[in-house]
Order: structure tokens, then sequence, then C-alpha cells
């Protein structure tokens, strides 16, 4: 996400650590069948508390970990299907929130554009 003037910094890294957070959540889905891959997982409040220490850096990549203690098949596989989807619906709301502030963001704008109307 490019940055904007409009959008504050801390808005833009809670829309950009969900979108990672996503993006773990659906490769884990992807390697399902994959022997031997292990669930991957970003710390949503760890990864947005450092994302904002960090907001002056144009770049920031969060920390992917593997999961521990999730129950392992014979491949070595642990990815849970039920699991993932769980987390992918909280991500999808936890985004959802994200774009409706900075739509609120926006319409405070245009409404003091429009002199209040």
């Amino acid at each position: 996400m490019a940055t904007s003037p409009l959008v504050p910094s801390s808005l833009e890294r809670f829309l950009q650590v969900t979108g990672d957070r996503e993006q773990t959540i659906a490769a884990n889905m992807a390697n399902v069948d994959t022997p031997g891959y292990h669930t991957k997982d970003v710390n949503f409040a760890q990864t947005l508390s450092r994302a904002s220490l960090e907001s002056g850096q144009a770049q920031f990549t969060p920390v992917v970990n593997d999961v521990r203690g999730l129950l392992e098949r014979p491949d070595g596989n642990n990815v849970d299907l039920d699991r993932e989807g769980l987390l992918l619906a909280q991500s999808q709301l936890q985004y959802q929130l994200g774009t409706q502030l900075v739509k609120s963001n926006f319409h405070t704008l245009l409404s003091a554009i429009n002199g209040g109307s």
C-alpha cells in the first residue's frame, strides 16, 4: 500500500499487517497436502506494535514464525484447515474494519471540503 497523507500511518500499518497475515494463512491452506510443511503465522498484536514503532521506515516486513503444538500427520504436515479457515475469517474482519476506518477518514475530509454538509 502506497503511503498517503490522507490515511494515518498507523491505519496503513494495520492494513498492511492484516494483509500480510492473510497471505500467510492462504499459504498454509495452499500447502495442506505438502509433506513436511509446517503451519506459519504472524503474531498480529506483536507485529502491529512493532510496525507502529517502525512507522518511519519505507518497507516493513512482518516476522513469520512456525506454529508449535499442532498435531502433525504422518507425512509431517501440521496444517489444520478448520483452524486456518477461522483465522482467515478473523483476519478478513480485521481488514474490513481497517477499510471502514479509511472510508470514514475520507468522508470526514470530504465533509470538511464541502463545508460540513
